[in-house]
């Protein structure tokens, strides 16, 4: 890649580089759909291959880490149904090429995670192909219903539980294809923790955890039980005991669907981290509408809601949206400000921020799934060598968005995301801060605080399309009257008024004496 393509970070004076740490690891983690991301053999279908030729792509953007989705055997396009958990689609190459990628991965300082979904296998799984005969070794691992259960039950989450096979019925409460493991047999824990365990050993980092909250709650009278989650927590406790035979550092970061902190908390014991989709609602409707969701007030209710639960710092999972959502620039109208302003108020959030791919270039989708899910846009012509071509977008899909036409135009959000994932490698409080509320007063602005200890920091984040001033104030002995980094040029400091131009962020060190309080402006 050429080096006009790395969007370079702002060359800062003297007086405000002292503050910036050493590079460290970002902590970004990218969502990959393989079928979608780059094809080496021309089938049209991306491969693992196409992933590790992308790596020096992933490596500029400054990701620390990838997420996998499935890439084990199944019959549907995007692997939530799995045929056999230790081995790799054929579609997606062989465990060699597998190998490879990881290997080459951690040569480049990137982690891998995998999907791995637990809740349920394919209704083509041997396992369960097998439990359809009463008298099978595998009846106990999948729920077969009995005389007396209500086969019109509605799940936990409003869909059918019970499929028929035959005379039977069997519980599926995704879809009929994805029959439900009975996690109270001892030999579905115990396989599902040896599979774990293996791919740990071919030098994986870790998995995100699909539907991780429903091994246990599966109907509508359910939801929110603490029995059921107690459940569910305790089975988790037991999987992260058997990983930690083989890493004790695998990371674990759980899909766990919930618009309260207070039903995600408990699972932030076993695992490292859940999804924060609450926190994704407030950024996308901020970014949207131009105020303020409360950002900064629910960043400090979370933090403080996952200490009480767990007695020590939690690290946080962001994200804008993911594999199952409509994208952001979708919701967004296609307003590249608006996409703009997203992206780096997700990625100034402490934790571990995911971005979803094709989401650092402004890729659209909408329902149906498939189209959330289309092929990554490497190059300006969607039939050029690489491209993936198994899902064909609808004509007012085919906007001017892709990597080559972006990765030299200073002002595209590729190079946007680039520049705010870099921020974070040289500003720790970004990474792991303790959050802090800091009111504007303002609903066109967005603010919090983030301490940790290499210092203190304010990011501060114009959500409209005009110039808003900020008046800044002491805030626990602290004043933030030192400029670390902007997104515009025109942002100013003036004595104790910073000025943010339309769709800015901006990124203050705290100090306890003010520091350079004459007026100034970024380059």
């Amino acid at each position: 890649m050429a080096a006009s393509a790395l969007a370079q970070t702002p060359v800062l004076p003297p007086a405000t580089a002292r503050a910036l740490g050493p590079a460290a690891p970002s902590g970004v983690y990218y969502e990959i759909f393989v079928r979608s991301y780059y094809d080496t053999n021309g089938d049209g279908i991306g491969d693992l291959d196409g992933v590790t030729v992308k790596l020096p792509y992933l490596k500029s953007l400054g990701v620390s880490g990838i997420w996998l989705i499935p890439i084990f055997p199944s019959p549907s396009y995007h692997g939530y149904d799995i045929t056999n958990y230790r081995a790799i689609n054929p579609q997606y190459g062989t465990m060699a090429d597998f190998e490879r990628l990881v290997k080459a991965a951690h040569a480049d300082g990137m982690k891998v995670i995998l999907d791995m979904v637990i809740n349920h296998t394919s209704n083509e799984n041997p396992w369960f192909l097998a439990s359809r005969d009463p008298h099978s070794a595998y009846r106990d691992w999948y729920y077969w219903a009995s005389p007396d259960t209500r086969l019109d039950a509605k799940s936990s989450m409003g869909g059918k539980v019970w499929h028929k096979s035959g005379r039977q019925h069997y519980m599926g409460i995704f879809s009929r294809g994805m029959p439900d493991l009975n996690y109270h047999t001892p030999a579905v824990r115990r396989e599902m923790i040896a599979i774990g365990q293996y791919w740990l050993k071919k030098g994986v980092d870790g998995y995100r955890l699909d539907a991780a909250k429903y091994p246990f709650d599966k109907f509508w009278n359910q939801r929110h039980s603490m029995r059921a989650i107690d459940a569910d927590v305790a089975w988790w406790e037991q999987y992260r005991d058997g990983l930690d035979k083989v890493d004790p550092q695998a990371y674990l970061v759980g899909e766990v669907w919930d618009s309260h902190y207070r039903h995600m908390a408990p699972f932030v014991g076993p695992l490292n981290a859940v999804f924060d989709f609450p926190m994704a609602k407030r950024l996308v409707a901020s970014a949207e509408t131009g105020h303020d969701d409360g950002i900064g007030r629910a960043l400090v209710h979370m933090q403080r809601i996952y200490r009480r639960a767990t007695g020590h710092y939690v690290m946080d999972a962001p994200l804008l949206s993911n594999f199952d959502q409509q994208r952001v620039m979708t919701d967004l109208h296609g307003n590249l400000d608006k996409m703009k302003v997203a992206a780096a108020m997700l990625l100034t959030l402490p934790g571990n921020p995911y971005v979803y791919y094709g989401e650092e270039i402004g890729m659209r989708g909408t329902k149906p799934d498939p189209l959330d899910r289309e092929p990554m846009r490497w190059d300006i012509s969607p039939t050029a060598p690489g491209e993936t071509t198994w899902e064909t977008p609808p004509a007012w899909l085919h906007e001017d968005v892709s990597v080559q036409a972006e990765q030299d135009d200073p002002h595209s959000l590729l190079n946007r995301y680039r520049e705010l994932i870099h921020w974070r490698m040289h500003i720790a409080p970004l990474r792991d801060g303790v959050a802090g509320v800091y009111a504007t007063g303002n609903p066109a602005l967005a603010a919090w605080r983030l301490t940790d200890r290499a210092g203190s920091v304010l990011v501060a984040h114009n959500l409209s399309g005009q110039t808003q001033r900020l008046t800044l104030r002491s805030v626990d002995g602290l004043q933030y009257q030192t400029l670390l980094r902007t997104t515009r040029t025109r942002t100013a400091l003036d004595g104790d008024v910073l000025s943010l131009p339309a769709y800015g962020s901006a990124v203050l060190e705290g100090s306890t004496t003010a520091t350079e309080t004459n007026s100034r402006r970024t380059p």
